[in-house]
């Protein structure tokens, strides 16, 4: 009897088989395959989305995007998102398309162009057992062209309408068509308050979501049924309202990104004793830092408040709290330092999955090491910049799930534990940054092949880098970054030749010794930093080969190599930074590259010599070139108006010279003009009018990021029956701090600008060349011009009055040179003016008043004027002054102090208008003009008289 019973069952597992067998020998039926292929060439005629729906030789259950009943081989599932060609214009659907699949429960046909349906052809043609619909991120304009495709669907259950201009005015219609609709997606779409009065026919409505619309807070408390609501970046405003405690069958609210305020235990929020997920990030809620209002929720799982206001807690409190959190955020909640501590609640809490708790001030705060010790299941800790003092002590029994750790901007001292990798085994991303960490980095990192993150730069590590400290071929590591340490040695080669490592940044260390100039870098590489080190030897060619790396950035800065720059460093196909500055790099620019991406040359503070080479001309990507402190030589070559991106051009402290090309003027976002310390000559160009000199977010590098999606959040979130709406799963993304800089003279001193400060820097430098001539008058139109220097040059005529108009200007400098006449009295107006000089000119006539930021300017802004007077000179401008004090009558010369072509041409002037006057008066006045030739007649006769007489005595006198 039992083997009966055995063999009967046997049987039918062996027939089960064969069916399942058959069943994908055979695929899904044939009517069915038929109308997947009509659907693919209505929307896909060209294949680019639906490359596998082919006629003949598959099986078509097993396409992407369908999924179909294992037991019927009917297609149940069937995704068309992104799968019409948008080039087709808008869809007029014609829902008869899907009439072959009886069986269809799940059907998308979001983001496809869809603005309505056919008359008659809606959705009201499809079988009735559809349970799901997502029509996200169509084209209807309206809420009737919504209605248009709605007269049928009586059994479903899950309607996406987000992104779709809806306003909710047809909704109330909607509501008696759908009678089952339980799941009522509406994100980013354009509805407001009234749209409350119109879902409250949605009898079976459980969840929704309102999330990037216009609500503003009024008619929410309605919808006493739902179980999920998601009001998140709307426009609510003020307190919550009481009636939200009417909500009690709630067990997933969020609130986030909106104007709320007020103190969140004062709230009805205690009452929603369903509640399992909570968000309230980013508002502008008091905390208590207890929690002791949500003591009593017994179900909250998920707990969101980043971005409010933690604050101190009532000194009566529920020794425990009921609930058992797995989700707990509260980053960036205390701008100041916080009196009450961490949040002790936690110390109560045994089933954390996620800790964010980042860029708080728990000011004298040891280490929280029981979150390790309580929390087994710990899979991601946020401590960033919470000012945690003392070590990092580390659980004594191992806590398998933790994954992320990140722990950097504190003030934890101590060496990273050497039994690390066995109390967390499966660790992938730990941070320790910006700490006092000493010591070295553990050897049994070498041999972790789960670790894909590890960043503890900036701290005090100490030692000689050997390949066993690090990863090596095989492992998952994608980041390094020890940046300003002190490691030594020699580099740590085997690093190089990780085939996942794509961003290496070692510099600010210690490292010394030759590079090997045939050393190359893996494939995987995007980022190479070895700068600020001890290095020395020839550039190895092999970092730059285009061939075999994809590099976006190099930068070899701060070293002591040497030689020429290899033409491979210009070949990189996809290289957009490279900084090869501050070495003895000699020879000439490299010549024959075609580098279409690069962005930003910094190759200052070296040896090079020989002119621009005109392979620059292709570099029409370039923003950033700065030569500056070599030896190069010759003119600004004409094609420079070729680089139309360029925005900071240096080229200080080199021996170029000639006149400027008029095609720099055509640089228009340009803002930043270095040419100081060279051999420049001839006039100022009036054309650099034409400069904008305005911020740009181009002259800084958003260097290229990479990111991996980790983490829980959606897990834990769909663990507790959260669908259809964002966790906000956290991304980690490499952090490359790369900032640009540039030295430039302002302020009387040599200052480094890097970073965000360069987007607004605009600056102009021309000084100690030998320019000549007059200041242009049109300079003045560069109104956003923070500094400007012509010093030391061979400038004459007027400083232009027109400089009033340089409204953001701080640092103005026109000395030594050969200017004269009066400074303008219309600069006082310049408020932001920090610099002022004009020392050693010919300048004359009184100072400017001692007003705005003139009032801060002393003697030395204007010494070597001997004809200036006034405050805060010594000299009077007082018209009685004692001889001693007065300039000699015969004070001249080359460089003297009066200007005779001013003299003569205004004594000329006054000439003839004196003579043009009386000429004027004798022809008007007819009495004057006989007086006047009475007058001169009576003078010619005494003269002729005088040397009458004269004459007789003078010839009797030689007698």
């Amino acid at each position: 009897m039992m083997m009966k019973k055995m063999g009967a069952w046997m049987l039918l597992a062996l027939l089960t088989l064969v069916g399942d067998w058959c069943g994908r020998c055979y695929g899904c039926l044939e009517e069915e395959r038929i109308g997947l292929l009509e659907i693919k060439a209505l929307t896909d005629p060209n294949s680019i989305c639906m490359g596998d729906w082919v006629e003949y030789g598959s099986n078509c259950c097993e396409w992407s995007r369908i999924e179909c009943d294992n037991t019927t081989g009917r297609v149940i599932r069937l995704s068309l998102r992104y799968a019409r060609d948008q080039s087709l214009g808008d869809w007029v659907l014609n829902a008869s398309l899907f009439l072959p699949f009886k069986e269809l429960q799940s059907l998308g046909l979001g983001y496809n162009g869809l603005v309505g349906c056919s008359e008659n052809q809606g959705f009201e043609v499809l079988p009735s057992k559809l349970e799901v619909l997502d029509l996200t991120r169509n084209r209807f304009n309206n809420d009737k062209s919504i209605l248009s495709c709605f007269n049928g669907l009586s059994a479903l259950k899950s309607l996406d309408l987000s992104d779709n201009k809806v306003t909710g005015s047809g909704l109330k219609v909607l509501s008696s068509r759908l009678k089952k609709l339980e799941n009522l997606y509406l994100r980013r779409n354009q509805c407001n308050d009234s749209i409350f009065s119109s879902i409250t026919g949605f009898s079976s409505l459980k969840s929704l979501d309102l999330s990037l619309n216009e609500v503003t807070g009024s008619g929410w408390c309605e919808l006493k049924n739902l179980e999920q609501l998601s009001l998140s970046r709307n426009n609510l405003k003020g307190v919550l309202p009481p009636c939200l405690g009417n909500l009690s069958s709630l067990q997933i609210l969020d609130l986030s990104y909106n104007q709320l305020e007020g103190n969140i235990a004062l709230s009805h929020l205690s009452h929603l004793t369903q509640l399992r997920s909570l968000s309230i990030k980013n508002n502008y809620f008091q905390v208590p830092i207890s929690f002791g209002s949500f003591m009593n929720l017994s179900n909250l799982k998920f707990f969101k408040c980043d971005n409010n206001e933690l604050i101190a807690a009532p000194s009566f409190q529920p020794s425990a709290p009921k609930f058992q959190l797995r989700y707990f955020s509260a980053s960036n909640c205390t701008s100041k330092p916080l009196e009450a501590g961490f949040p002790n609640f936690l110390q109560s809490q045994y089933d954390l999955v996620v800790v964010h708790l980042s860029h708080n001030k728990f000011v004298g705060e040891p280490f929280p090491s029981w979150l390790f010790e309580n929390n087994t299941k710990l899979n991601r800790l946020y401590l960033r910049d919470t000012s945690f003092i003392g070590p990092s002590q580390l659980p004594q029994h191992p806590t398998p799930n933790l994954q992320t750790v990140d722990m950097s901007g504190n003030n934890i001292h101590g060496q990273v534990a050497r039994n690390i990798c066995s109390i967390f085994p499966r660790l992938k991303n730990f941070m320790m940054a910006n700490n006092s960490l000493t010591g070295c980095i553990p050897p049994c990192f070498g041999n972790m092949s789960s670790l894909e993150y590890l960043d503890l730069s900036n701290n005090h590590m100490s030692c000689e880098l050997l390949g066993h400290n690090l990863p090596t071929v095989g492992s998952s590591l994608w980041f390094l970054k020890l940046s300003n340490n002190n490691f030594k040695g020699r580099l740590p080669l085997s690093v190089f030749n990780m085939t996942g490592l794509r961003y290496l940044l070692l510099d600010g260390n210690k490292f010394a010794g030759q590079v090997s100039g045939t050393f190359s870098l893996a494939s995987s590489f995007s980022w190479f930093d070895i700068s600020n080190n001890i290095l020395s030897g020839m550039l190895p060619r092999g970092i730059g080969n285009s061939s075999k790396n994809r590099l976006d950035g190099i930068d070899l800065s701060r070293n002591h190599f040497e030689g020429t720059i290899p033409i491979e460093y210009f070949n990189s196909s996809g290289l957009e930074f490279l900084d090869l500055s501050e070495n003895n790099l000699s020879g000439s620019l490299p010549l024959g590259f075609h580098a279409l991406h690069l962005r930003y040359v910094h190759l200052y503070g070296n040896r090079l010599s020989g002119p621009l080479p005109y392979d620059f001309y292709n570099l029409s990507s370039l923003v950033t070139l700065d030569l500056g402190d070599n030896n190069l030589t010759g003119p600004i070559p004409n094609w420079i108006d070729s680089l139309s991106e360029l925005s900071i051009f240096v080229l200080k402290s080199n021996q170029f010279n000639g006149k400027l090309p008029h095609q720099l003027c055509l640089l228009r976002k340009l803002s930043i003009l270095d040419l100081s310390e060279n051999n420049f000559s001839g006039l100022l160009p009036s054309c650099l009018r034409n400069l904008n000199f305005t911020a740009s977010d181009e002259k800084t590098l958003d260097a290229p990021r990479s990111g991996s999606v980790y983490g829980s959040g959606e897990e834990i979130f769909a663990s507790i029956g959260g669908r259809g709406f964002s966790s906000d799963d956290n991304i980690l993304w490499s952090e490359i701090s790369v900032k640009i800089s540039v030295e430039l003279t302002a302020k009387k001193n040599f200052y480094t600008y890097e970073g965000d400060i360069l987007r607004y820097m605009s600056v102009m430098d021309l000084s100690c060349n030998r320019f000549n001539g007059e200041i242009p008058t049109e300079w003045g139109n560069l109104s956003g011009i923070y500094s400007l220097n012509l010093s030391q040059n061979n400038l004459t005529g007027l400083i232009p009055s027109s400089f009033f108009n340089l409204k953001q200007i701080e640092s103005l400098d026109l000395s030594h040179n050969n200017l004269n006449g009066r400074i303008p009295a219309q600069l006082v107006e310049l408020t932001f003016l920090a610099v002022f000089n004009v020392s050693y000119n010919n300048l004359s006539g009184r100072t400017p008043e001692m007003k705005n930021q003139f009032g801060t300017f002393d003697e030395s802004s204007y010494k070597g004027n001997p004809l200036l007077c006034g405050p805060p000179l010594q000299n009077s401008c007082d018209k009685t002054e004692s001889p001693s004090a007065r300039v000699p009558n015969d004070f001249n010369g080359d460089g003297g102090f009066i200007d005779m072509y001013s003299f003569y041409a205004s004594f000329g002037v006054c000439y003839i208008i004196a003579v043009l006057t009386i000429a004027a008066v004798l022809c008007i006045n007819p009495h004057w003009r006989r007086r006047w030739f009475y007058f001169i007649e009576e003078c010619i006769d005494t003269c002729y008289c005088f040397l009458a007489i004269n004459f007789r005595k003078l010839s009797r006198f030689r007698r």
